[in-house]
C-alpha cells in the first residue's frame, strides 16, 4: 500500500507542476525515480517532522501542493501543534501520508504504534482523513487527493492486503464503499478492518446462513451520512471496526451521528476496536491485534452473540 502510494504522488508531480514530496529521514531509496527525474521538486530532511509541516504551509500559500510522508505517530502526536495552527487554521491543501496506522510498526514498541492518530486528527476543523484498505483503493484515492482543497490525512496500512475492492472504481472523499449488503446485521468498518469483517461475514453466512453486511468509510471525516441515514434505519444490529482505540475514533463518530440524527437507533451499535492502553508486551502486528481482541474470530463472535441475544 505504501509503494502504491508514493508511486502515486510521483505520477501526480509529472501530470502537475505543483505537487512536491517531502519526506522526513525515509532512506535512501524511496521514491528514487522522483528524485531522479524531478530532483526541484523533491525534499528529503531528516528527523524533524515539526519543521516540514510548516515549510509544507509556507510552499501551500505559494500555491503549491506538498505531499509529506512520514511514519504516523511523528506525524500526528509529535506535529499536533503544528497540524492545528500551520495547516489547518489556515485551510491549506497540504497531503499527510502516515505510514503504519494502527499496530504495523508492533515490533518497535508503543512509541511507534499509531494506535490514536484517527483521534487526535478528528478534533481538528477543516482535517480530512482517509483510511484506504487495499492497494487498488490507495490507488483510486491518490487521484481524488489532488484537487482536495484542505488538509488531507491518509493513514497506511502494512501492505500486501487482501484485495477487496475494484480496480477502477472512481473514490470520492466522503462516500463509502457497500462491500457485501446487508440484510438485517451490519459491520460499519474502515481500513483493514475492512477484510476482516468480510471475512466474519463470510463465516457467518456460510455456517448460520446470516445475511451480514459490510459497510466500508475510507473516508471517515468527511463522512457518509446518507449511507448512515439509509441503512442504520434498516438493520437491526451493527457493530463498527476500526483498529484504533475507542476513545474518539470511527466508532465514536457513527454514535455522535446517531446522537444527533438517529437517536432511537444508537442501541443498535456495539464497537469492536483497540483497548484503551499501551502494548505492555511485543509481537508482530496480527499477535498485538490478537491481544486487543481484534480479528474475524470475534467479530463472528461478537455479530452472533448480538443476533441470538436480540
Amino acid at each position: 500500500m505504501r509503494k502504491t502510494c508514493l508511486e502515486s504522488v510521483y505520477k501526480l508531480a509529472k501530470r502537475n507542476k505543483k505537487v512536491i514530496f517531502i519526506g522526513s529521514d525515509l532512506g535512501p531509496g524511496v521514491l528514487k525515480e522522483f528524485k531522479e527525474n524531478i530532483p526541484e521538486r523533491f525534499i528529503m530532511e531528516g528527523v524533524s517532522e515539526q519543521s516540514i509541516v510548516g515549510m509544507a504551509a509556507g510552499l501551500a500559500i505559494e500555491g503549491y501542493l506538498p505531499y509529506i510522508n512520514t511514519i504516523a505517530t511523528f506525524l500526528t502526536r509529535r506535529c499536533f501543534e503544528q497540524l492545528v495552527i500551520d495547516l489547518c487554521l489556515h485551510d491549506l491543501p497540504v497531503k499527510l501520508i502516515g505510514n503504519g496506522g494502527g499496530l504495523v510498526y508492533a515490533p518497535l514498541g508503543p512509541t511507534h504504534q499509531a494506535i490514536e492518530d484517527i483521534s487526535i486528527l478528528r478534533t481538528i476543523p477543516n482535517m480530512t482523513i482517509l483510511v484506504p484498505c487495499d492497494a487498488f483503493e490507495m490507488k483510486n484515492l491518490m487521484s481524488a487527493t489532488l484537487k482536495w482543497p484542505h488538509p488531507i490525512y491518509i493513514r497506511l496500512a502494512r501492505g500486501g492486503d487482501q484485495i477487496i475492492t475494484k480496480k477502477n472504481r472512481k473514490f470520492v472523499i466522503g462516500k463509502s464503499v457497500m462491500i457485501k449488503k446487508p440484510q438485517k446485521y451490519l459491520f460499519l468498518t474502515t481500513g483493514i478492518a475492512t477484510q476482516m469483517a468480510l471475512n466474519a461475514a463470510k463465516k457467518l453466512d456460510n455456517e448460520n446462513n446470516i445475511k451480514c453486511g459490510v459497510i466500508h468509510f475510507p473516508s471517515i471525516k468527511p463522512l457518509d451520512t446518507r449511507a448512515l441515514l439509509k441503512w442504520i434505519k434498516k438493520v437491526k444490529k451493527i457493530i463498527t471496526v476500526e483498529e484504533n482505540v475507542l476513545s474518539g475514533g470511527f466508532g465514536s463518530s457513527i454514535l455522535e451521528f446517531c446522537s444527533d440524527n438517529l437517536k432511537e437507533h444508537t442501541h443498535k451499535i456495539s464497537r469492536i476496536g483497540l483497548k484503551d492502553k499501551f502494548a505492555d508486551d511485543y509481537g508482530d502486528q496480527n499477535s498485538l491485534l490478537n491481544k486487543n481482541d481484534l480479528n474475524q474470530r470475534v467479530l463472528y463472535k461478537k455479530m452472533l452473540s448480538l443476533i441470538k441475544n436480540s
